[in-house]
């Protein structure tokens, strides 16, 4: 199957947050696909971040899609919330989800795209049975909870096996991945499957996010070239 064009999406996770509406409008117009959002409660995982208001005015700051993840206990509470503050996408945590298929239904009903996320330690098959109704999968490449952490070599089985469930069932979800996302590992991920990719200090750590994007892309595409994953349109 021909593999969907190639998606960054920078984290705020790394942003300046004193600055977040003029770093929005920089990666944007340095080229970024997507603005990704983790949200943290510091229950789920050993972090605090944000909540509806910081995506309301990250809204509006930015015209590109919001790919927010909700790293929360209960997220069926806060669906409706996150998605009127102007998420594009919702992802929910596969092990924060008592009845999942339920969750994901609720959000497409709220009007956004519903993504599934899975940890380190979850196996694909928590996806068996709700992967055809899915937008998009996030597969962590680290533990969630802080940015800069080291890329899990491990997870490329996972992103692989997702890759070919979602082919063999001809499906148009998206395979994201988030965690460690670098120059020197995207590649990886891309060859992997992937066609999605989060990326906080690599971009918002470098100096020129023109050139951190586009050196992203680049390696992605070359991997995704070399494996028989034309970029098409």
């Amino acid at each position: 199957m021909t593999a969907q064009p190639c998606v960054i999406a920078p984290s705020i996770l790394s942003a300046d947050f004193a600055r977040l509406g003029d770093e929005l409008r920089s990666v944007e117009a340095a080229g970024a696909d997507w603005i990704h959002v983790d949200v943290m409660d510091g229950r789920f995982v050993p972090n605090l971040t944000l909540g509806p208001v910081v995506v309301e005015a990250a809204r509006r700051s930015t015209s590109l899609p919001l790919d927010v993840h909700l790293m929360i206990v209960e997220p069926e509470r806060y669906v409706s919330d996150f998605v009127r503050a102007g998420a594009t996408t919702v992802g929910v945590q596969a092990e924060a989800c008592v009845h999942l298929h339920r969750t994901i239904a609720q959000i497409k009903e709220a009007g956004a795209r519903a993504c599934v996320v899975l940890n380190p330690a979850t196996p694909p098959d928590a996806l068996s049975y709700v992967l055809g109704d899915l937008d998009q999968v996030l597969v962590m490449t680290v533990n969630p909870g802080f940015g800069g952490q080291r890329f899990i070599e491990s997870m490329l089985d996972k992103i692989a096996v997702l890759r070919r469930w979602i082919d063999e069932r001809g499906l148009a979800a998206r395979l994201e991945v988030d965690g460690g996302v670098s120059a020197s590992t995207i590649g990886r991920a891309a060859a992997a499957g992937a066609d999605t990719f989060v990326a906080g200090t690599a971009v918002f750590g470098a100096k020129d996010y023109a050139h951190a994007i586009e050196a992203l892309r680049e390696a992605a595409d070359l991997a995704r070239r070399d494996d028989g994953r034309e970029a098409g349109g």
